[in-house]
């Protein structure tokens, strides 16, 4: 088939594009990667379309080869030809090297014994490091291009395989004095540096002269693929934070580094820093994080080598050199940042927050920062929330917030106030009137108002909740924040019932510090509102959140009141869910009468049910079992009947929950005897089980459908008897067997459970022929050799023996079928397969490593299964 069209490979790289999976499922799926390769050296289709051939291999690389033995052809195949390209200039040297080093870092072929690996590697290095690679590699014009590019893809190599570039550390040192990219090459270098410290601290060695090898390491491509080996765990270099446990994890305070290569780093590190400003933003924080990790951990070397940078850094306006350096401050701490240096950081988080012209997601980054502002002798214990020690209200007066401010910016602003509010509590004075806290209560009071509206949209309202629930996260010790705030909330409820969701959703997230009042409050509320009106859904709603055993005479008063209004379906449901929530909470007289009438009134026949339900459950139920019957269960499946939808827990007790199979089986000795071959069980349990059911279902219809075996009793550490599986196999042929346990709890609940399948092997369905007299056993066995011809099959095999020989091979596997013997060196055996096939066997002149064997059957299929049977006698032992 010649190479595809400009036109037809548009057609399929627009279908691949729109559903890969199902395009590699496809009849066309199997040949693109081969296609494309392919066509790749073909001179009928242009540079262009050849581009867009390698940008499908650089975005889809697991998709078109899944397997190291595809991305090892595939990234062959490219390097021949990049190799193949004329020396003019052309398009395609930079995405062959990135597709041929992204097949083999995402295809797992990145090996020492990888012979694309072996050829790609030698490449990169030498067109990174400027090397006259021949005329192959296109004109002068385009080294620059490629140096840069064969810099990102070691790059990307080391990354995928952390310590490949250690040996090459000195190179990569030496390279950044000379003339060329400076950026790929110091993210390089600082990137393999911190994967060697890691892997070297792990391994308990030191840098081992890595530092100082030069140009003469690397000759003959002595890649250092035991570091590679060693450093198997991905790093993530492009974190924004060190996790927390990091130096336990790698153990870098571990590295013991000698006077001469603790120099050498501290060199390398700062021939690193001086050219940082060559850099863009965004490549200086990574360099900056790449080496803030590799000092970080490390004894004796001191952060005063970022010293020099800080002038740089602070006075820097970019997002990114900002975040850097507030990494670098929460790392070395006091070790790197003085006091003067905190506080100018404050300051200009401080001014920069409060610029008008500022976008949203820059203003929300100053907040965030400033927020979580790492602190060189913090106050109160670690991970406690605490505005900055220097971060006073008089320069963070620009930065409260207003209801004027977005709703993003608006929280942040107020989780900035909560803050200052703590730190303030001790400070205010009678009379002081803008305190923080005097202006968080007029904000808290300003956006319930606006919440408030009738007409207003969602989106204040949800405000509200949100600047209400962060205050009582922030603010959860101090009732004197706490008071107004409740009062504040059940007044909007009394405005608005309209927002009982938001109420409900606040009360399920905030602490009990707030919890209990405002639920105390609400239930208020709502008792001493009317029952006629048109908010009664909400207050129902609001009700079945807060009722419980208090004031249980005003709430059913108020039931009573409603169920004359409740008409249609939802607001009798509602009522009713009311009436669980009082039966969960143990009230009970005055209850009864309630669902009484209720059962009696309600027109709804579903409701009538829910009703005379909860009242036979009230009567004859205490309040435990009352709870547990009604309490919410997640193992209990969703039903569609409302009668049961509403009482998920009552329902558990009464389905098959799935569980955890507490029943372990396994397939015992065989047994062969009997008409029809008989699978011996094994089973164990890890709890009591009452009335086990186990069900047996045949995969691919092998054998015919299986009936169920029962056990009523199984305890852990009692003996059981083996449990019999008969088979009846449709031809004989293993089979897998999906298990599923039905089985009773001692608590009473029906379980199910799946379990892991059975194997029924070959020999398992190995059938005896019924025994001839004595005299007329050869007999026998030659009438049912003959019979298997003309229609049947004959073959000729080798079977290997073990040590014991072919007499201890019989007796442990083939006895029970065994018609002539003449030990030890000749067997005649015949085999019965279900349901009417045989095999017949001539074991004769048997030697010391193995035995010729005849067969013959009247089923040519079982051929193949009697070869890997008899061959596997051997290492069965």
């Amino acid at each position: 088939m010649g190479p595809l069209g400009r036109e037809t490979w548009a057609q399929r790289l627009g279908a691949f594009r729109a559903s890969p999976s199902a395009f590699m499922a496809g009849p066309e799926g199997e040949d693109l990667g081969r296609d494309l390769l392919s066509d790749l050296r073909s001179e009928k289709l242009s540079e262009p379309v050849k581009v867009a051939l390698l940008a499908l291999c650089l975005e889809y690389p697991a998709q078109l080869w899944p397997d190291a033995p595809a991305a090892e052809a595939a990234a062959t195949s490219l390097l021949d030809t990049l190799v193949l390209l004329p020396p003019r200039p052309s398009a395609l040297r930079r995405p062959l090297l990135l597709a041929a080093t992204t097949a083999l870092a995402a295809g797992g072929a990145l090996s020492p014994a990888s012979g694309a690996s072996r050829r790609l590697l030698p490449l990169l290095l030498g067109l990174a490091s400027g090397r006259d690679l021949g005329r192959s590699f296109g004109p002068a014009s385009e080294q620059r291009p490629l140096q840069a590019t064969a810099w990102e893809c070691l790059r990307e190599l080391e990354s995928c395989r952390p310590g490949l570039l250690g040996g090459c550390l000195g190179l990569l040192r030496a390279l950044l004095g000379r003339e060329g990219p400076v950026q790929p090459l110091s993210l390089l270098l600082a990137l393999a540096l911190r994967n060697a410290l890691v892997i070297q601290a792990r391994a308990g060695a030191g840098l081992q002269g890595l530092l100082t090898a030069g140009d003469s390491s690397m000759e003959g491509g002595s890649w250092n693929w035991t570091l590679a080996e060693e450093g198997d765990v991905h790093l993530q270099p492009q974190a924004p934070s060190w996790p927390a446990a990091e130096e336990g994890e790698f153990g870098l305070a571990a590295l013991e580094l000698s006077p001469e290569e603790a120099r050498e780093l501290r060199a390398t590190v700062a021939q690193l820093l001086d050219a940082s400003y060559l850099l863009t933003p965004v490549a200086q924080a990574q360099l900056l994080w790449l080496l803030g990790w590799a000092l970080r951990g490390l004894r004796g070397q001191p952060p005063v080598l970022f010293k020099p940078q800080l002038v740089r850094l602070l006075g820097t306006a970019q997002l990114t050199l900002l975040h850097a350096t507030l990494a670098l401050k929460a790392a070395f701490g006091e070790a790197l940042f003085t006091a003067q240096d905190e506080v100018l950081l404050l300051r200009r988080l401080t001014l920069a927050a409060q610029h008008p012209a500022l976008p949203l997601p820059t203003h929300l980054f100053y907040l965030h920062c400033l927020l979580n502002f790492p602190e060189n002798w913090p106050l109160g214990p670690t991970g406690e929330e605490a505005a900055p020690l220097l971060l006073g209200s008089q320069l963070c007066r620009g930065l409260l917030p207003s209801l004027l401010h977005e709703p993003m910016a608006l929280l942040a602003r107020l989780h900035l106030l909560c803050l200052l509010c703590m730190e303030e509590e001790e400070k205010e004075e009678k009379g002081q009137d803008q305190s923080p806290r005097h202006y968080l209560e007029e904000l808290l009071a300003g956006l319930r108002q606006r919440a408030a509206l009738d007409s207003g949209p969602r989106a204040l309202a949800t405000l509200c909740f949100q600047a209400s629930y962060l205050v009582a996260h922030c603010l959860a010790g101090q009732p004197v924040v706490l008071t107004p705030l409740t009062q504040g909330l059940a007044q909007l409820y009394r405005t608005r019932p309209a927002l009982a969701p938001h109420f409900v959703d606040l009360l399920d997230r905030v602490g009990p510090e707030l919890q209990e009042p405002l639920r105390v409050a609400l239930r208020q509320e709502v008792v001493s509102r009317p029952g006629r009106e048109e908010a009664l859904r909400w207050h129902l709603l609001m009700l079945a959140r807060v009722a419980d055993g208090d004031a249980q005479s005003a709430t059913l008063n108020f039931l009573w009141a409603a169920a004359t209004h409740c008409t249609d379906w939802g607001l009798q449901q509602a009522l009713l869910r009311v009436c669980r929530a009082l039966l969960r909470a143990g009230v009970g007289g005055g209850l009864a009468d309630l669902l009484q009438a209720l059962a009696r009134q309600l027109e709804d026949p579903d409701g009538q049910d829910h009703a005379r339900l909860y009242y036979i459950l009230l009567a004859h139920l205490a309040g435990p079992k009352l709870g547990v019957a009604l309490g919410p269960s997640l193992a209990a499946p969703a039903l569609a009947s409302s009668l049961v939808a509403e009482n998920q827990g009552f329902a558990a007790a009464l389905m098959v929950q799935e569980a955890p199979a507490p029943v372990r089986l396994s397939v015992g000795p065989r047994r062969a005897e009997g008409p029809v071959p008989v699978l011996q069980l094994q089973v164990e349990v890890l709890e009591p089980v009452y009335s086990l059911e186990l069900r047996f279902r045949v995969e691919r219809q092998l054998y015919a459908p299986l009936g169920a075996v029962h056990v009523p009793c199984l305890c852990p550490g009692r003996p059981t008897r083996p449990l019999l599986l008969p088979l009846q196999p449709r031809r004989p042929a293993p089979a897998r067997l999906a298990v599923r346990a039905l089985y009773s709890t001692p608590s009473g609940l029906t379980c199910h459970a799946h379990l892991p399948p059975l194997l029924v092997t070959f020999a398992d369905l190995f059938l005896p022929f019924p025994q001839p007299p004595e005299g007329a056993r050869l007999d026998f066995f030659e009438e049912l050799w003959d019979s298997c011809l003309p229609k049947g099959a004959e073959s000729r095999l080798w079977c290997p023996l073990g040590p014991e020989g072919l007499e201890a091979l019989v007796s442990r596997h083939l006895e029970p079928f065994v018609v002539v013997a003449q030990p030890p060196v000749s067997y005649l055996v015949a085999i019965r397969l279900p349901p009417d096939s045989r095999l017949l066997l001539r074991l004769e002149a048997a030697q010391a490593d193995g035995v010729p064997v005849a067969l013959r059957t009247d089923d040519w299929a079982v051929l193949p299964l009697v070869g890997d049977y008899l061959r596997g006698l051997s290492a069965a032992g």
